[in-house]
């Protein structure tokens, strides 16, 4: 086929094609004739590229359909407002759809950490687990200077990186239904077995002092998160009417958007500990920080995720994206 011969013959075409490409409105009978040159521009470069794939010719039809593909089909949406409702419908709705189990997740953490904490201060045998030297020195200055031992900028991108991929893995690793309970139950241990050092070394301030401006966040972010991985777990072992694969794939939908909020609601909490716990500042306004940041959260989720809700939003992908179903009983 000679490409020059065959361009010259359909260049009419290509040109009218462009022209109505080029335009912002298109009336009925231009938007089929858009449609109809469209087809016809496509069989066209299809010819062309089987004879000389990089051929001029070709690129320059290829960009004109490109431009008549996305008049017909229309542009993507502005990423601007789709971070717009994402931050304003998505996410609220997924947290708010968590809160109540959130609620549970944190008042079994504070029991499980206040048992530990009252078994370690009353264990007979307390050396064992910790010498006496040991718990001196952790108590009079370790536990307090782990906040302020490293530049405050990188020790809170430290807590940030870790409490994020802790976060992380109780969401993606939910399904299995022991991810989630076996963090909860190590921090659980961990900040109970430390206050209960802290209390038989006569420091119980300092703990409370040191932990609430940034835990209060920070361990609520790790309920949440354990929330949304317990409830994917759920989705398999009790999918109702739907097949388990298809109940798992909606539920892991609307709720791994938790991931990406939860990274910036930890990156706020690690700014906390990083500049706020380990500063000179009174430590009323340290824990009044704390709490503000922790109400600001529930504020967020309990007003725009109740209003999603009330919208009939989920947090799931629209139908388009989330593909097809099948239909069941």
């Amino acid at each position: 086929m000679d490409i020059e011969a065959f361009a010259a013959v359909n260049q009419p075409q290509w040109q009218r094609l462009h022209q109505l490409a080029a335009r912002r409105r298109l009336n009925a009978d231009e938007a089929d004739e858009l449609l109809h040159l469209y087809q016809r521009a496509s069989t066209h470069l299809s010819m062309i590229q089987a004879v000389e794939q990089d051929s001029p010719v070709a690129a320059s039809l290829s960009a004109t359909i490109a431009r008549a593909r996305a008049h017909l089909t229309g542009a993507g949406e502005n990423v601007f407002t789709s971070l717009g409702q994402f931050f304003t419908q998505t996410l609220p709705v997924a947290f708010y759809r968590l809160r109540w189990l959130t609620v549970i997740i944190g008042a079994a953490f504070v029991a499980l950490g206040v048992a530990s904490g009252v078994w370690a201060y009353h264990h007979p045998q307390l050396d064992l687990l910790m010498p006496e030297s040991a718990r001196i020195a952790y108590a009079e200055h370790d536990f307090v200077n782990y906040y302020s031992e490293h530049p405050n900028s990188s020790f809170a991108a430290q807590v940030w990186t870790n409490n994020a991929w802790v976060a992380a893995h109780c969401v993606a690793f939910g399904v299995t239904g022991i991810w989630p309970i076996a963090i909860l139950l190590l921090n659980a241990q961990g900040v109970g077995v430390a206050g209960g050092v802290m209390a038989e070394q006569g420091r119980m301030a300092d703990f409370w002092l040191y932990i609430l401006p940034h835990g209060l966040m920070e361990l609520t972010a790790v309920f949440v998160a354990a929330a949304a991985g317990l409830r994917i777990f759920y989705s398999w072992v009790a999918p109702g009417q739907k097949p388990r694969v298809m109940s798992l794939a909606q539920e892991a939908r609307r709720l791994i958007t938790v991931v990406l909020g939860l990274t910036v609601v930890l990156f706020i909490s690690g700014l906390v500990e990083g500049f706020v716990t380990p500063s000179n500042l009174p430590y009323w306004l340290k824990i009044t920080i704390g709490a503000l940041v922790l109400a600001a959260f529930w504020t967020y989720t309990l007003v725009l995720g109740r209003r999603a809700h009330q919208a009939g939003l989920t947090g799931d992908l629209n139908r388009y994206d989330a593909g097809t179903h099948h239909l069941t009983a």
